[in-house]
């Protein structure tokens, strides 16, 4: 019999509203833990890699292109910086720049030089996701996620010391360059964000293998498309009942949640369609449903996903 697990954004983005009666029963009921919160600490532990490093450029590398092997890699993605007072702020990268292929055409020769004078090669087999390839021995320094960096001073996430030093010098002059890029004026004109910096993160080397206990994964996720390629997973799955792993993190209805998400998954496991059902919010918090937990009719209902671990009814 299957399973079927939901990755959650954190309960708080899910919190505005009761329950309805039917889920906060079954929640309220539900074996709970508090695990370590965090996107990756949520995918690690769905995925196990060998060696244990968390190497992003190279999975969705793999994923994009299917050259990862032999290389190290390294995130260079595209971003719009504002300066403040105390210094830049990360405003946009990415898919939310609207990047297409006519912008990669026009930015990337103009950076592509700099790039090769220090020895690594620069390409975008996305818009919205480009690569520096390095040698398979190369030493890197850490770099901060960008998602970390969003919102944030950017100084405060360069990486330090000397492994760092040539790193923070070719942001700065790629930062010149996209600066300088007319076609950036023509972006700005048109109503779209300028493209005037970069940020280097997700460093390393393809792992040696992926696993997972799922056999099928769910989700338009860049990075969890790329792990669950390294596992050998599909969306599909194979044939007949399977344990599946569907993200959900995009939720942020409450309603649609209770009602889209959990209610029909609820009926399929009390007509025993499903051995359990687990939520995995991003905070940590972990739900397990089973069936037998209907007989649990001492626990109070839980009637918000951000309140309290149940307890014996009044």
């Amino acid at each position: 019999m299957a399973t079927a697990t939901l990755l959650l954004p954190t309960r708080a983005r899910l919190a505005g509203q009761r329950l309805p009666d039917e889920v906060a029963r079954a929640l309220g009921r539900a074996d709970r833990q508090t695990l370590d919160a965090g996107e990756r600490e949520q995918l690690r532990r769905h995925f196990r890699l060998v060696p244990d490093h968390w190497p992003v450029a190279a999975l969705t590398r793999q994923l994009d292109a299917g050259d990862a092997e032999g290389a190290t890699w390294l995130r260079a993605d595209p971003a719009r910086v504002s300066p403040d007072m105390n210094g830049a702020r990360m405003l946009a990268y990415g898919e939310a720049l609207a990047l297409d292929a006519e912008d990669t055409a026009q930015l990337l020769p103009a950076l592509k030089p700099l790039f090769g004078d220090a020895g690594v090669l620069l390409d975008a087999p996305q818009p919205s996701r480009w690569y520096l390839r390095l040698p398979p021995d190369a030493r890197l320094p850490a770099f901060a996620p960008i998602g970390d960096v969003l919102g944030d001073d950017l100084f405060a996430h360069l990486p330090e010391g000397d492994d760092g030093r040539r790193w923070r010098a070719l942001l700065t002059e790629a930062q010149i360059v996209l600066h300088n890029h007319p076609w950036n004026a023509r972006r700005v004109a048109a109503g779209k964000a300028p493209v005037n910096s970069l940020w280097f993160w997700g460093g390393g080397r393809l792992p040696q293998s992926v696993g997972t206990r799922f056999r099928q994964v769910k989700g338009q996720d860049t990075l969890l498309r790329a792990l669950a390629l390294a596992a050998g997973v599909t969306a599909e799955g194979e044939g007949g009942a399977v344990d599946a792993l569907i993200d959900l993190r995009h939720l942020r209805q409450p309603e649609v949640f209770a009602r889209d998400a959990l209610q029909p998954l609820l009926a399929a496991l009390a007509r025993g369609e499903l051995l359990a059902l687990e939520l995995d919010f991003e905070d940590g918090e972990r739900f397990t449903l089973r069936r037998d937990q209907r007989w649990r009719f001492w626990r109070r209902p839980l009637a918000r996903l951000d309140g309290a671990a149940a307890g014996l009814t009044a």
